[in-house]
């Protein structure tokens, strides 16, 4: 554990920065406090000229040594106090970002970036008319983002706008996501709503939660219907979607397509069959009779081991066994995870599982890069879990790149985390025109997503400002069925408020 103290006093969302940037380089770093002994000591100084030209210098001291940085960027507008201030806190960072380069021989290529979604800087650019040329110089001198991630971002752009071609107008209309919070087993990487169904259904919270959520979905309908809102996007998740039984989903759907309007111009419908131990002949034939045809059936490894070691409850072959399952009952569009640094897996491993995709060709290969989440069972137990190295995970997601590439994938979506191993990335990959219109929208964060269901969040985008808020509907089942009611009232308050829709009395 590394210890960092910032010898200066800093607003605290400086200070917050200073610790994503530690933290690129060392698993476990803390800030120091009065009773803390520190091992990396850093100092800056910083002034803005006339010119609006900011200065920063600054040393870390670690190791017995002394590292040096210094960074300078001209800006053409003096700029509100709240971007002044952006800036400063920007040519810190730079200072930091290149002592700890200096002491650990680790070039970070996503630079001084510690936020989730780097596309949308790439879009922001775009947007304000900017050039490709215009935004490499300032990704590359502003962010210190490396040239492959600067051309990876560029094209992953690229097709998102061939994808959909009103982007930056598809705030107009809405997307939707369903929480659905049951899954076989919890995985031991898994932070999300996921509850094993079994004993949920002995208590008889699923059927409960179940009819709680078709009342949401009918209410939320009528808002939409009343407000003539259309739907890009419907997007069930959880959890496993498919853990619940045929009958369930199938009037589940029924309940969607009664509930909400234009049914008929959804772009597209999404389910997660993520856990192939849930899929059986009688839920894809409910797929069918609704027209969904958008799945996920999820290896994550192609390694037995590997599977019982994070509490996957079934098995490579059925994993092979229920994608085909899957195709000949019609999934013409099948989404497939991969994860790099799973316990126990290094290269020849992750090549064994691309080279079990190949037989296969889903039209989308989400490639994940394990993530250290804070609630995981994972985290909380590391010392059972031999994960892969910095440069063997690097490796891996070089590799993903060039499989990808060699059999007709492009990139068109990508996320980061926070404890990401490797300081890596998340990447959805697709056959061309099998791209994911919601994992897009998300991303970008350009639509308001409606959330229902246990654990879905509600994002409220304003399409004028861009402002971004939540609201997110109770985690636990219990809670779920306990305050529903209370949370769909709230969420249709906030969407009015967004929308500036008059209540009538």
């Amino acid at each position: 554990m590394k210890i960092l103290k910032i010898d200066q006093a800093y607003p605290q969302d400086f200070m917050r920065v200073f610790h994503h940037i530690a933290n690129l380089f060392f698993e476990d770093t803390k800030l120091a406090k009065k009773d803390m002994v520190p091992n990396l000591v850093a100092h800056f100084e910083h002034h803005t000229n006339k010119d609006y030209t900011v200065f920063a210098e600054g040393t870390l001291q670690a190791e017995g040594q002394i590292f040096q940085s210094h960074f300078e960027q001209t800006y053409d507008l003096e700029g509100t106090e709240r971007e002044q201030r952006i800036r400063v806190k920007r040519a810190l960072s730079h200072i930091l970002l290149d002592t700890l380069e200096q002491l650990t021989g680790i070039h970070q290529q996503w630079g001084i970036l510690t936020g989730i979604r780097p596309t949308k800087l790439y879009h922001k650019y775009r947007k304000a008319d900017l050039s490709d040329e215009e935004i490499y110089h300032k990704l590359a001198t502003e962010f210190r983002l490396s040239d492959d991630k600067i051309s990876l971002l560029k094209r992953i752009v690229k097709t998102q706008l061939h994808t959909i071609p009103d982007l930056d107008i598809v705030g107009n209309e809405v997307s939707i996501y369903i929480g659905i919070p049951f899954c076989p087993t919890k995985c031991a990487y898994c932070t999300f709503p996921a509850y094993a169904i079994q004993s949920n259904r002995k208590q008889g919270r699923v059927a409960t939660f179940l009819d709680g959520l078709h009342i949401e979905i009918e209410k939320m309908g009528k808002w939409l219907t009343e407000h003539d809102m259309k739907i890009t996007s419907v997007y069930f998740g959880g959890g496993t979607p498919t853990s619940i039984e045929a009958d369930e989903m199938d009037a589940l759907y029924q309940k969607m397509f009664e509930s909400f309007p234009h049914t008929e111009s959804i772009r597209e419908l999404t389910v997660e069959a993520g856990r192939p131990d849930t899929i059986t002949p009688e839920k894809l034939a409910v797929l069918k009779k609704w027209g969904i045809d958008r799945i996920s059936v999820n290896p994550q490894s192609y390694t037995d081991e590997t599977l019982k070691a994070i509490g996957r409850h079934h098995t490579v072959q059925e994993t092979i066994d229920k994608f085909w399952m899957a195709r000949k009952a019609g999934m013409n569009n099948i989404n497939m995870d991969l994860i790099i640094g799973l316990p126990n897996e290094g290269i020849a491993e992750f090549e064994h599982s691309l080279n079990e995709t190949a037989k296969m060709m889903p039209e989308s290969l989400t490639v994940h890069t394990l993530s250290f989440k804070r609630a995981s069972e994972m985290t909380h137990n590391k010392e059972k879990y031999k994960v892969a190295d910095r440069k063997t995970a690097e490796a891996m997601m070089h590799r993903a790149h060039e499989w990808t590439a060699e059999h007709g994938y492009k990139p068109y979506y990508l996320y980061r985390q926070k404890n990401i191993l490797g300081n890596l990335e998340n990447i959805g990959y697709s056959l061309p025109g099998e791209e994911s219109i919601y994992n897009i929208v998300i991303m970008e964060e350009v639509q308001t997503i409606i959330g229902l269901g246990c654990g879905a969040s509600t994002k409220l985008v304003d399409a004028k400002t861009g402002k971004i808020s939540q609201y997110h509907n109770p985690k636990e089942p219990v809670q779920y069925i306990m305050t529903f009611e209370e949370a769909i009232q709230k969420k249709i308050e906030a969407l009015n408020e967004l929308y500036g829709f008059k209540v009538s009395k």
